[in-house]
């Protein structure tokens, strides 16, 4: 990838006439945002930051997902790992970081409460459904001040919907007997505003021993007019339910048989899934120029999980049930000053305790098998706290019109210690003050044409409950992996309707590590570069037509990996990181009544392990269709069809721990889909 090549025509597209009124910050938006409320007062991402996509209702509300991870697939540069292994649905990635749950580098948030499961993974996402989603919000790189643990590579927020007067319904029906409903209740009136959403979705799956059944539930209210009263203060409350059967990975030659059974081995393979979140908030105005905001929350993730990864028949390595009960409590605040017309402050802070809970029981063998008995052995039973102090301030100066420059500052510090099965026990690695500087620019070149730039800082620190994430004996300390990123990016207008951005962006590791706690196991990767092109456009073409495309290069290597006595991983390409993701879709309001669809993506292979020696897997193009006709205004009737070319591909994972001959395992994807849904509006 030539750099210098791409600098140019980035500043060729700077210099280009075509230029109409836009907005001054760099952010994209897909669809309509119907209820986009950050806390008053406070900064957003679109005035600070430089790299924001966001996904708007209309493109939400009406899909038919079986995880609302998956509403992500819309957004430019993101990669979906599909696991399909029931409750272990998958999950999002961007930016060169993959989503094999080794290096869970995007911070995931909820209303702007913190959502990741302590290994950073992003199963709170489950909870919701799309129904309640008001939007969806991407912020990519490193110069984010406002996150600390997980936020290595950017963060994912979730915006339910708040206030508003409505009553909205949706049931659903489809391939492999799908089932869903969902409702959603709006109230607003006398300051006092309170949200209601009840949903349920029940499938027998693509594959044998793959049903689910889930429900959600979720309440919000908020009282009080910060502008008039000074005042508002809120409560959110948010519980959900899955159970779910896993089919099981599968031998290319079992998936080539039959890619839609589940071997006997998975017959009593399942997960039981509870989560919940509780937050409160309150948002005071202290004067005209001067806001301050802080949320409390308390999140709760119970999980039973019971898997046999392969078809080994000795041993119980291959035959686990793994068990977490993990508790969250949090306080994050912020406190924002406009001092002048050209410079606005902010400061902000952060705490969050957790106490979890792991363990991992090992099965003798039987097929199918019996998770019922005495385990054969208990590998794991950890119970480990983890605490979060993270403080960061960070200013608007805008001495022109034309010129915005944010500098920021972030510190961190952890603290923890664990039990382990066998009585021992160790404190967290020793970090001390990780440090974290940024800096955003946005110059106006023109009414049509911002050009920016960033450079930032972020962390990796290790989880889990086990070494080397804690000084257990015989375990050395170890510094965090500081992660330093760049960007040079372009928002234009080539041509009347439309949006477009292009931007460069590299970031640099210092001693990344591969480390997944359900399983212990860790690999040193050393230093690692990360790099890449984002080029993405929106254009509105007509009353009638919305087109949109995306197109991100990427790659991720091992520049210097310092493994003594092994074999060396340097020059090495990162596992699970495809070297390009693409979007397509279409839209076209074809009568008053009638809107016709049409939205694909794709991404390349990918190595599977960090020796890339085990070949290439991965790839994919899929292509959906959908037609929404409007019955009246409070009715509407749609029909999605997806994988429409009925395109087969699996999610690839290197089997290297249960094996003694390792293997590619699959998990195939559907095939073509049809689903129906009938929507109320009053």
């Amino acid at each position: 990838m030539k750099i210098r090549t791409l600098a140019a025509a980035i500043a060729a597209v700077c210099l280009s006439t075509q230029a109409y009124a836009q907005s001054g910050d760099s952010a994209l938006t897909l669809g309509k945002v119907d209820v986009h409320q950050h806390a008053d007062g406070q900064l957003t991402a679109h005035q600070v930051l430089t790299s924001v996509d966001v996904l708007g209702a209309d493109q939400i509300e009406d899909k038919n997902v079986s995880q609302s991870w998956e509403l992500l697939g819309q957004m430019p540069g993101i990669q979906l790992t599909e696991t399909r292994q029931g409750a272990e649905s998958g999950k999002v990635s961007f930016r060169a970081f993959n989503g094999e749950g080794y290096l869970n580098a995007i911070k995931t948030l909820i209303d702007g409460i913190p959502s990741n499961v302590n290994s950073g993974n992003q199963r709170f996402i489950d909870m919701l459904f799309p129904l309640e989603i008001s939007y969806i919000e991407v912020v990519r790189g490193t110069n984010d001040p406002r996150y600390g643990l997980h936020n290595i590579g950017g963060n994912v927020n979730f915006g339910t919907r708040q206030g508003g007067n409505y009553t909205d319904a949706r049931l659903g029906y489809g391939s492999y007997d799908t089932r869903s409903a969902q409702l959603a209740i709006g109230r607003e009136g006398n300051d006092f505003a309170q949200n209601y959403f009840l949903g349920y979705q029940d499938s027998n799956g693509y594959r044998a021993n793959d049903a689910s059944k889930k429900y959600g539930i979720g309440g919000k209210w908020f009282h009080g007019n910060l502008e008039d009263d000074g005042l508002r203060v809120g409560l959110t409350a948010r519980a959900y339910h899955n159970e779910a059967e896993e089919p099981g990975f599968m031998t290319a030659a079992e998936m080539k048989a039959d890619r839609r059974a589940s071997e006997l081995r998975n017959r009593n393979d399942g997960d039981d899934r509870d989560m919940r979140q509780f937050t409160a908030s309150v948002d005071l105005k202290l004067a005209d120029d001067l806001y301050f905001g802080t949320k409390l929350y308390y999140n709760r993730y119970e999980d039973d999980r019971r898997i046999t990864f392969s078809d080994l028949p000795t041993g119980n390595a291959p035959r686990q049930r793994r068990i977490w009960d993990e508790r969250q409590a949090g306080m994050l605040g912020a406190l924002t000053w406009n001092a002048s017309d050209v410079l606005t402050l902010e400061g902000g802070f952060n705490y969050e305790q957790q106490d979890n809970r792991y363990q991992r029981l090992r099965f003798s063998y039987s097929e199918p098998t019996d998770f019922w008995t005495t385990p054969a052995r208990i590998q794991n039973d950890e119970r480990h706290t983890l605490d979060n102090w993270g403080a960061y301030v960070q200013a608007i100066y805008q001495p022109i019109e034309a010129l915005k420059i944010v500098p920021a500052y972030r510190v961190d510090r952890y603290d923890g210690d664990t039990r382990l099965v066998d009585g021992s026990t160790g404190r967290l690695q020793r970090y001390g003050n990780i440090d974290q500087p940024k800096l955003s620019v946005v110059y106006a070149l023109a009414p049509g044409a911002n050009v920016y730039a960033n450079w930032g800082r972020t962390a990796q620190v290790l989880t889990g409950g086990t070494a080397p994430a804690y000084l257990t004996p015989g375990q050395g300390a170890m510094s965090p992996s500081t992660n330093t990123g760049m960007e040079l990016g372009i928002k234009f207008s080539p041509f009347r309707g439309a949006q477009a951005r292009l931007a460069i962006w590299q970031q640099d590791a210092e001693n990344e590590i591969s480390n997944m706690p359900a399983t212990g196991t860790t690999v040193q990767l050393g230093k690692t570069r990360r790099r890449g092109v984002d080029a993405q456009i929106t254009a509105h073409l007509g009353e009638r037509w919305t087109a949109w495309a995306s197109h991100a290069y990427q790659e991720a290597k091992i520049e210097h990996d310092g493994r003594l006595g092994v074999e060396s991983l340097e020059g090495n390409e990162v596992a699970a990181v495809p070297r390009y993701i693409s979007n397509i879709g279409l839209d076209f309001q074809a009568t008053e009544a009638l809107k016709l669809g049409l939205q694909g993506r794709a991404q390349g292979d990918y190595y599977l392990e960090e020796r890339n020696v085990a070949g290439k897997y991965g790839g994919f193009a899929v292509l959906d269709l959908s037609a929404r006709y409007r019955i009246s205004p409070a009715w509407s009737l749609d029909l999605q069809v997806k994988n429409a070319t009925g395109r087969e591909y699996a999610y690839v994972w290197y089997d290297t721990f249960f094996q003694a001959q390792a293997q590619p395992m699959l998990s195939p994807a559907a095939g073509r889909q049809l689903y129906v849904g009938i929507d109320m509006k009053l």
